[in-house]
């Protein structure tokens, strides 16, 4: 790894991360609207983690939130005209706790379109054209949860679903009889977090399965004979912080992997060295240095990926047993 790789290049990743869309007439742009409202959340997160929160303007991002209402259905879309998704509403919530403008959303509306998208087996399809996925079931258990709204939830057909999810290896799928893969182990291990049902999993089966992502260069993959990408390393990381076990991961080598996915010239960070970078490589990448204690770093919490400070001071840890946030 050369040298000016050493360091998290903060600077040139806020430059980055403040320029994005600014070219309009960029192709790339048009062709991204669909993760408009989940990219204003990557970069957001990511700058609030590098201590950089104030570099995007507030007001500017607080309207293009409010853009994305979609009103028929009582959510978010990722742009605006969009239809509601589960994940550009939770995006949204974020982005809004976030920026301290909360009091612009439509509590109960919103609550009414998450808790409408579960299923009879338990899980939650992503909108009103029924995609299921277990990931859907964890940002509805975490945006209810940053609501204040949990009590609504069926929590137990929602744990039913994820628990019939889990595989020998101790690993979880998008659906039942799907294989493990690391994302889906991370929605599933927040969910049954913040529902207090961690016990459901099989920690040693799972701990050492996430281990085994980690790779002869240090990065992590998502599952068996895969490659390494930065992303995996808040997925994995994440997923060890709750079980306790971050220790198991190699966290100088997953640094000198990370930080050599960095673009040293424009800012950003790529899925792995030499690759294009993007918004969302920039932020799991930051997020993953966090966890590992990074110098410098905003903690992040490694259930609701925002920054721990605030997720403390809305009180959503009472009760929790306390997070391996730190490698070491």
């Amino acid at each position: 790894m050369s040298k000016e790789l050493d360091t998290l290049l903060v600077p040139l990743h806020v430059s980055y991360i403040q320029n994005l869309g600014k070219n309009k007439d960029d192709l790339m742009y048009h062709l991204t609207a669909h993760l408009r409202m989940n990219a204003i959340y990557w970069g957001l997160t990511a700058l609030c983690t590098m201590n950089h929160r104030d570099a995007l303007d507030r007001d500017e991002m607080v309207e293009y939130v409010m853009s994305c209402w979609d009103e028929e259905a009582g959510g978010f879309g990722a742009h605006p005209d969009h239809d509601a998704h589960i994940l550009s509403t939770l995006s949204a919530i974020q982005i809004l706790l976030t920026q301290d403008a909360i009091d612009r959303l439509d509590i109960d509306r919103v609550v009414k379109f998450i808790l409408s998208l579960q299923q009879p087996s338990g899980v939650f399809a992503g909108d009103s054209f029924g995609e299921i996925d277990t990931r859907f079931s964890y940002i509805a258990v975490n945006a209810l949860s940053l609501l204040g709204r949990l009590g609504d939830l069926d929590a137990d057909k929602t744990v039913g679903y994820i628990v019939q999810c889990r595989n020998f290896d101790g690993g979880f799928g998008s659906r039942v009889g799907a294989e493990s893969h690391a994302a889906q182990v991370f929605v599933c291990c927040a969910a049954l977090t913040i529902l207090d049902k961690l016990d459901e999993i099989d920690t040693p089966t799972l701990s050492w399965w996430l281990a085994e992502r980690q790779l002869p260069n240090g990065g992590l993959n998502g599952r068996p004979e895969k490659l390494e990408d930065v992303c995996y390393s808040f997925w994995v990381l994440a997923s060890l912080s709750m079980l306790k076990k971050v220790h198991y991961i190699n966290s100088d080598k997953l640094t000198s992997f990370i930080l050599s996915a960095q673009d040293p010239e424009g800012g950003g960070i790529a899925d792995r060295p030499g690759d294009m970078v993007d918004v969302f490589h920039t932020h799991f990448g930051v997020a993953g240095l966090s966890i590992l204690g990074y110098p410098g770093l905003v903690d992040l919490d490694p259930v609701y990926c925002m920054p721990a400070a605030l997720i403390e001071k809305m009180g959503l840890r009472k009760g929790w047993q306390a997070l391996e946030r730190r490698a070491g």
